[in-house]
């Protein structure tokens, strides 16, 4: 055979390309740019003005139970109401669902997408205001970034992915630390320590065309530690993930098709303390010495031109195991709290087009069960339990669908979509008590899953020079997992919970619904071949109604969730190897507690950046955060002690790339 005859084999991407019916649900890219130059990548992420944590910091300062990612600000939440996949693969935590930012670094992502709404479809467990899709990078050629930066910050960041005729390998580390600040200001005292933090991710794939299929191999890592703000009050997060995937492309003669396999396996740790008054002081109050977990899943899927069908299983099963009731110089009493959880699925889609017109519906059944729940606490010195509770087995059915129209216009279109979706409770929401501070939050093994039914329009354009578009949405979030007050300190509540002055006491609770009525609105376009520009707003009217449950709770709006939220960012090229970019984030006041009486203000942060080429395969750059120096307040205390952001800090590093 000779040359010209030889037949070519390209390695593609482990993943089926984007169904043509997700063209009718209301869907965000983040700009590729964003991502690459991002310290973290749900800082990149927050480009979209309703994508964010539980809290106003990121994760290179939230503790890992708050790195749950929500869309729409429904209602925030620690565990998260969003599913983030990556090539298809959840990316949560088996124990908690929180999503441990540091193990996805930038480098690795070469196209981020988030489609808002619940995802019932392909998507299941989790999807609940919508899904981050990512793609890990597939394209030959290699990036690295080192940077320092103020408080001894420094990181060093790379990815390298090598092409072979029917072979593709990938092989990415990061390495990242940060001396941090001190989130208190008024009233600081000897008990306030910064938010220090070190952090280290690696991942390598492999992959080979066999015939028409590509099989994927993927294994990575990460592992942090950090401190949280208080003497004595520590965190880690280490894991390892797994996957397999073998995937063929669709084609005119014949249908596309998935199967794939993964596991992960983590663990966390956290020490607890309580402050003395005049914050001069702490005392231990508990320590989570482990929460080792193990989660698995597999999905399928069939892939026509015009419809989809496949299946999908995930399971978890983990524990916390503490030592707390400090008292003497030493703890009395040990806690092992856990259980197993398992969900599978099956969803049939399909999509046809009528002219300019492209309708698009499916539907989907969910099963999941929460099994062999137990807490155990005992007495140290003797072992003699004090408290020994079997939680009752739990399961569900839950049938979901969506269908949603989009019609084009020449210039601009139209669309609009109906949906509806569940997010089961995690083991870390059934069984772990935790606190912070001398607010103390139990658990509760009778949590129901959440359910959301929703629908939203769209009107807009992304073929001019100017993409842009106006949406409307309206969401009804059933069951809504709440932590509810049910009492201030000092005193004891059930289970035997002493919580001192200063603090209060909450459970994890279904509370009623939640209404939620918004506007989202973004566009982007070039002024001149040397001037782009973005801007994106989203507004978002929460209610919560407690029901018969919790009552205090009616007319009141979800903890963490702002009313109006706006990301702008301007891009300029003064001279051809030169590029100066300027990114600002806007939110409205939130309440930091379900009550509403720990209000933050709003927050306004820019972020400024200037990048030079130095040769066609290096450049430097000089960075800017926060260089308002904004006090963002991101937490307040029941003594009234309020928590602020990261303060302005520089940064300068090069970045090298080839392909």
């Amino acid at each position: 055979m000779d040359a010209a005859s030889e037949e070519i084999i390209v390695v593609t991407a482990p993943r089926l390309p984007e169904a043509a019916g997700e063209q009718v649900y209301s869907t965000l890219p983040i700009d590729p740019r964003a991502v690459e130059d991002a310290v973290r990548l749900d800082r990149a992420l927050a480009v979209a003005p309703a994508a964010n944590l539980f809290r106003r910091n990121d994760s290179g300062a939230a503790n890992p139970t708050v790195q749950g990612l929500s869309l729409r600000a429904i209602g925030p939440s620690g565990a998260g109401r969003a599913l983030v996949t990556l090539d298809g693969v959840p990316q949560h935590d088996p124990f908690g669902g929180w999503v441990i930012w540091g193990g996805l670094p930038p480098e690795l992502i070469e196209r981020a997408n988030i489609i808002r709404g619940a995802g019932a479809g392909p998507y299941g467990a989790g999807a609940l205001t919508g899904v981050v899709a990512l793609d890990e990078r597939s394209s030959q050629g290699f990036s690295l970034r080192a940077e320092h930066g103020d408080r001894d910050y420094t990181r060093t960041g790379g990815v390298g992915v090598a092409n072979g005729d029917a072979f593709n390998a990938l092989l990415a580390a990061s390495v990242e630390h940060d001396d941090g600040w001190i989130p208190t200001r008024e009233g600081r005292g000897a008990a306030d320590t910064p938010l220090a933090r070190d952090a280290m991710s690696g991942a390598v794939r492999v992959q080979r065309m066999q015939d028409n299929a590509l099989i994927s191999a993927r294994l990575s890592a990460y592992g942090e530690e950090r401190s949280s703000g208080l003497v004595g009050a520590n965190s880690t997060a280490d894991g390892l993930a797994a996957s397999l995937t073998l995937v063929a492309q669709p084609s005119a003669d014949a249908p596309g098709w998935r199967l794939q396999a993964w596991a992960r396996e983590s663990d966390m740790s956290n020490s607890f303390v309580s402050v003395a008054p005049g914050r001069n002081a702490t005392t231990p109050a508990s320590v989570q010495d482990e929460t080792p977990a193990f989660g698995w899943g597999a999905n399928a899927a069939l892939r026509w031109s015009n419809a989809e069908i496949g299946f999908d299983v995930r399971a978890a099963d983990g524990e916390t195991r503490e030592r707390f009731n400090y008292s003497g110089g030493t703890f009395l009493r040990s806690r092992i709290a856990g259980g197993e959880t398992l969900s599978a699925g099956a969803y049939a889609e399909g999509w046809r087009s009528y002219g300019d017109t492209l309708v698009s519906g499916g539907v989907r059944l969910d099963w999941w069960q929460a099994s062999e729940g137990q807490r155990l606490e005992r007495l140290i010195s003797t072992g003699a339990p004090t408290l020994d509770v079997e939680a009752e087995d739990q399961e569900i059915w839950a049938p979901n669908a969506r269908v949603g129209v989009r019609h084009d216009f020449g210039a601009h279109y139209a669309r609009a979509a109906a949906y509806a979706g569940f997010r089961p409770p995690t083991l870390n929401e059934l069984h772990r008590p935790f606190r912070v501070g001398n607010d103390i939050t139990e658990s509760n093994t009778s949590l129901e899953p959440e359910h959301l039914y929703g629908l939203d329009a769209t009107f807009g354009d992304d073929n001019g020079d100017v993409a842009w578009s106006v949406g409307v949405f309206a969401v009804r979030l059933v069951d809504p997992i709440t932590n509810v007050t049910l009492g201030v300190g000092p005193g004891t509540f059930p289970p035997g919970v002493f919580v001192p002055a200063g603090g209060v006491y909450r459970q994890r609770q279904n509370t009623g619904h939640i209404n939620a009525f918004g506007v989202e609105a973004d566009a982007r376009g070039a002024l001149s071949d040397v001037l782009s520009w973005r801007a994106a707003l989203s507004y978002t009217d929460a209610e919560v109604n407690g029901g018969d449950d919790a009552p205090q709770l009616t007319g009141l709006r979800p903890a963490q969730a702002p009313k109006w939220s706006a990301t702008t960012g301007l891009a300029w090229r003064p001279w051809a190897s030169g590029e100066f970019s300027a990114d600002a984030r806007y939110e409205s006041a939130r309440f930091d507690d379900d009550l509403n009486t720990r209000r933050l203000g709003e927050a306004l942060t820019l972020d400024l950046r200037f990048e030079q080429d130095i040769t066609p395969h290096a450049s430097a750059f000089i960075a800017l955060d926060n260089a308002l120096d904004a006090e963002i307040e991101t937490g307040a205390t029941a003594d009234g002690v309020t928590l602020y952001g990261a303060p302005q800090a520089a940064r300068i590093g090069i970045r090298l790339t080839g392909r």
